[in-house]
């Protein structure tokens, strides 16, 4: 349901993207559009993983350097079926973790400082697991794919604004203008609903990962409490990538707004133990082992 569902929306953000380029030059405008969507699309999809990871500073580790982190990782890829990924942290008081990369076979996980001093381990591995449901669901190629697509739309929006739309278009200067102002914002509410869907999953996958529902509605409540006195400097010069983050870095609004990246944390705590309850305070079952292959594109 939740694909079908990200699939209708990313396919309303490219017909909206569409529809700008053939306001702003006709049909060569919409061949303008797929090129410049193409085109960011295929560079954010070789290198978006490694900018992200540069932005925050993040260091790779190993079984050496951080021998109980990354042996909780290995543990739950394995138990999920996935190849390891890398395993990074991030020197950072606020407790956040997110993952990263075009495919399992490229993944990466990273993890604050601040995370990692305020967590139980069974805490830590509920949201490590949570990220490693995000790669199992490729996530991290639907999300970086739909923040490309946004901001491709406000950068033909702006274009159009500045220098005006196609004489052959039906709404004339002031649809032009309107559409200049809204098409951004529509798609910033299409991103925004796919990524608190793909929270919700990812939370009830990364739980069935770990086994223990309620470890991860612990660290979620506790991650949200922390993070709301630490500011995150980076996410903060970096807003586009908040919704990467298990809990918005920047603060965000207690309710599921349009315009919120993540669901309430209350609604996802209370779907957290309403899944713990219905399964007897029992280990939710084995997640089914997946067979990854590579892709022409590595």
């Amino acid at each position: 349901m939740n694909y079908a569902r990200t699939a209708i929306m990313l396919a309303a953000m490219t017909g909206l993207f569409l529809a700008i380029g053939y306001l702003l030059a006709g049909e060569a405008g919409v061949l303008m559009a797929l090129l410049v969507a193409g085109g960011m699309n295929f560079f954010a999809y070789w290198n978006s993983d490694k900018m992200v990871l540069s932005q925050y500073g993040a260091k790779e580790v190993d079984a050496r350097t951080a021998p109980e982190f990354v042996g909780i990782v290995k543990r739950l890829a394995g138990r999920a079926g996935l190849p390891m990924p890398r395993v990074y942290i991030m020197e950072n008081d606020q407790p956040n973790a997110f993952a990263t990369g075009r495919s399992p076979e490229n993944a990466a996980v990273a993890a604050t400082t601040g995370l990692m001093r305020m967590l139980s381990r069974e805490e830590l591995e509920g949201v490590m697991a949570h990220e490693l449901a995000h790669v199992m669901n490729r996530d991290t190629l639907t999300m970086t794919i739909t923040a490309t697509l946004a901001g491709a739309i406000g950068m033909l929006a702006n274009f159009a604004m500045f220098f005006g739309g196609s004489r052959n278009n039906p709404l004339g200067i002031v649809g032009v203008i309107l559409v200049a102002i809204l098409s951004p914002l529509a798609a910033m509410v299409v991103q925004m609903a796919i990524s608190r869907g793909n929270e919700y999953v990812a939370d009830r996958t990364g739980a069935e990962i770990s086994g223990n529902p309620l470890a991860l509605a612990s660290a979620l409540q506790k991650i949200e409490q922390v993070s709301l006195r630490i500011d995150n400097r980076v996410a903060e010069a970096h807003p586009e990538t908040a919704h990467m983050f298990i809990i918005n870095p920047l603060h965000a609004n207690k309710r599921d707004s349009l315009f919120s990246t993540h669901p309430a944390t209350s609604n996802r705590i209370a779907a957290l133990q309403e899944l713990a309850q219905s399964s007897g305070g029992r280990p939710s079952r084995t997640v089914r082992r997946r067979r990854f292959r590579k892709g022409p594109w590595g």
